[in-house]
C-alpha cells in the first residue's frame, strides 16, 4: 500500500492539479491510501461528532512519544480529508500538535473555500478531536 506524502509534497501535488475536480480526485486518492481501520476500532469512543458522515479517529503514541493516527469514514471525500489532516500531523508529538496551526496549510491549499459548509464543519471537528486527544495524552 502506498504511503501518504509529507507536507511539502502534499502542497506540490495540490498545486499541480489543474482545477478543483482534479483536487477533489487527489483528496479521494489520499483517502484510499489510508490503511484500513479494523472493525474493532469503529467504536463510539472513536467517533467524531460534528461530522455529517461517519468518522472514526484513533490516536496512539509510539515509543518516541510521537502520535500515530488511524482513521476511517463512510464517505470517500471525507476519508480523503482525514488523510490530509493526518499528513499535516504526522511525526508530531502531542505538544507539537497543540502548537501547530493547520489553518495556514489549508489556506495554502485553498481547500476550505471549496468545501461545502458541512464538510468544513466536519474538518474542523476532526482537527478539534485530534487536538483534544493530544491534550488528553499530555494530561495523563
Amino acid at each position: 500500500m502506498a504511503t501518504l506524502p509529507d507536507k511539502e509534497r502534499l502542497v506540490r501535488n495540490f498545486s499541480r492539479c489543474a482545477n478543483w475536480e482534479e483536487k477533489y480526485l487527489y483528496v479521494i486518492e489520499l483517502g484510499a491510501k489510508l490503511p484500513a481501520l479494523p472493525d474493532s476500532l469503529h467504536q463510539p469512543e472513536n467517533t467524531i461528532s460534528g461530522c455529517q458522515s461517519q468518522v472514526w479517529i484513533v490516536m496512539e503514541l509510539d515509543e518516541q512519544g510521537r502520535v500515530l493516527l488511524q482513521g476511517d469514514s463512510d464517505a470517500a471525500i471525507v476519508k480523503g480529508l482525514i488523510a490530509l489532516v493526518f499528513v499535516l500531523y504526522q511525526q508530531m508529538t502531542p505538544a507539537e500538535i497543540l502548537d501547530f496551526d493547520v489553518r495556514p496549510w489549508f489556506s495554502e491549499l485553498a481547500l476550505t473555500q471549496h468545501l461545502t459548509p458541512s464538510r468544513s464543519q466536519g474538518l474542523e471537528a476532526m482537527i478539534r478531536a485530534i487536538r483534544q486527544k493530544a491534550q488528553d495524552s499530555i494530561s495523563r
